[in-house]
């Protein structure tokens, strides 16, 4: 799943009919999900929420964009927040599926589109400037919308896109690329804000001032107070009270994720509490996370307990909702607090019982059919490899091999979830090229026919280019798992070794409708190179596991 979020703010909140204005004109794209509107009277300022595959957000984006110009009027804006326009900053962030580079190209796109179209000037700030003096997005606010029309006559501020031309009505905008945003709430068993500030600075990167003995600031030779570094970098942290949850909390944003994860800002609240003589009872994430966010919490703490790693999504997401404690003020769903949980859509037939799937499939309906037992099959392959390596995880005399047996577990549990979704997406490519086939004769019913079986065609093309990994992960636990096991690698191997003769069947009776000879070819070269690789490997399993087993009854 290709998912960007953007989360514009806008000069609005204190007029429901405006600020819910703009945030529809996002959400009227299509492939836009909206996940938030959160206005602020005091600061006369919305933060709209909204996710979906790149373009669809890039088109989203411009909508609000578009819609916030022509509602919001600078001449009369007043509030307590930093602001440069009507649409003050619009930043776009890689969730999965997508890169850094991807959100800037994103950025300059819209905000090309922008000063183009709609004759505002943009900055682009973050990961997406121009110039090191841009990327920080204060310096570029700085001077705010008052000070727009001095800083647009400013060469060494021309902006990035659009007029340098100073417009009282919408001001200027700010567009960029940037990491995901955590706001995250640890819980303290005190109601001293002062126990949880000290606790904030100890974790906070900033960290604290230098005093002297007589606990006043140190200075520099320009009288500038001398700061301390707390522990953790890109950590922002404050401490407060929360009287309605009856504690303190270290109120924290994470802003890179990358160099400080989730659990490491937990674990060392706890340890500086501790030393404080407080105790972290849990702790609160605030609004929607990404999903990686939690699974790499959930390894942490089971890799700590000494315990496999390569489990199911649900064990690791338990893991960590429990160890931190997220619960403990309200209760945490994560199908309704993890980003691609909320979006996904239901996997009809993965989620149904084993054998209302086998009833579905033995129905006179043509899906799911043999493309989606392939998948199936593969998924099954997966889970067999991965059961085995974490069964030998915990056992006597495999400590030396424990890395390889949770990279094994790993690396399998990833390719069962990603099978596991191709037998709905197999089933829905297949009723996509009916779709396209009903339709009216035409040229556009023949291109449709042409990218529908194309799209039919690289489901079971992308299954069938996985089995070789997945006959390969079960040749190598077979080997230096478990031996009581050792059945368990085999019948992977084995049901690897069908899912990649079903898909390849399954390519080969899609790409015979296919008229484009050249793309027939492309695929069909990529589908016989798997192919040959899987059943290679499917004899090469049967020497190493079939005949050790038949060699051990004869003994």
């Amino acid at each position: 799943m290709k998912l960007v979020e953007c989360v514009p703010n806008i000069s609005e909140g204190r007029r429901p009919e405006i600020y819910d204005a703009v945030a529809a004109a996002a959400a009227s794209v299509a492939g836009v999900t909206l996940l938030n509107v959160d206005p602020g009277a005091d600061t006369n300022r919305t933060v709209i929420t909204f996710v979906g595959d790149p373009e669809a957000v890039l088109e989203g984006a411009y909508q609000l964009i578009k819609k916030g110009l022509d509602l919001i009027d600078m001449t009369t804006h007043r509030g307590a927040h930093p602001r440069i326009g009507a649409v003050d900053v619009v930043p776009f962030i890689p969730v999965s599926g997508v890169t850094m580079d991807d959100c800037v190209d994103l950025a300059r796109r819209l905000g090309e589109r922008v000063g183009r179209e709609l004759r505002v000037p943009v900055y682009l700030y973050e990961s997406a400037c121009t110039a090191p003096e841009r990327r920080n997005l204060a310096d570029v606010r700085e001077g705010e919308y008052e000070g727009c029309a001095r800083k647009l006559a400013d060469p060494r501020w021309a902006p990035d896109f659009g007029p340098a031309e100073f417009v009282p009505k919408s001001g200027a905008i700010i567009i960029g690329a940037r990491k995901f945003l955590v706001a995250y709430n640890v819980n303290l068993n005190t109601l001293d804000k002062r126990l949880a500030t000290r606790v904030a600075f100890d974790v906070r990167e900033r960290g604290r001032m230098k005093r002297d003995e007589d606990g006043n600031p140190i200075v520099d030779a320009k009288g500038e107070p001398v700061w301390e570094p707390g522990l953790l970098k890109s950590v922002k942290a404050v401490g407060w009270v929360i009287p309605e949850f009856g504690c303190a909390q270290v109120s924290i944003n994470l802003t890179d994720l990358d160099v400080t994860p989730l659990h490491v800002v937990f674990d060392t609240c706890d340890e500086r509490a501790r030393e404080r003589g407080l105790r972290v009872t849990g702790s609160e994430i605030v609004g929607l996370v990404p999903r990686d966010v939690l699974l790499v919490a959930g390894r942490h703490y089971l890799q700590r307990m000494g315990r496999p790693t390569g489990v199911p999504e649900a064990a690791l997401l338990h893991a960590a909702i429990h160890t931190l404690g997220l619960s403990e003020l309200k209760p945490f769903d994560p199908r309704e607090r993890v980003i691609e949980y909320r979006l996904a859509s239901p996997a009809r037939l993965a989620s149904m019982r084993v054998n209302d799937f086998i009833d579905e499939l033995s129905s006179d309906s043509p899906a799911p059919g043999g493309g989606s037992v392939s998948a199936l099959a593969a998924a099954m392959a997966a889970g067999l490899a991965a059961m085995v390596a974490v069964l030998s995880h915990t056992r006597k005399g495999f400590e030396s091999k424990q890395t390889d047996l949770d990279r094994i577990a790993v690396r399998a549990q990833t390719l069962k979830d990603q099978f596991l979704a191709a037998v709905d997406a197999d089933t829905a490519a297949f009723d996509q090229l009916l779709d396209a086939m009903r339709m009216p004769k035409s040229d556009a019913r023949d291109a449709a026919i042409t990218e529908a079986t194309i799209a039919a065609t690289e489901v079971p093309l992308g299954v069938l280019e996985s089995c070789p990994e997945v006959i390969e992960l079960c040749i190598e636990i077979g080997r230096i798992g478990l031996q009581a096991s050792l059945s368990d690698a085999g019948v992977g191997a084995q049901m690897g070794r069908a899912a990649a003769a079903g898909a390849y069947q399954n390519v080969c009776i899609n790409l015979a409708g296919l008229n484009d000879a050249s793309r027939r070819a492309a695929l069909v070269q990529r589908a016989d190179v798997a192919w040959e690789r899987a059943r290679k490997l499917h004899a090469e399993a049967e020497e190493g596991i079939l005949v050790k087993l038949r060699g051990n009854v004869a003994e």
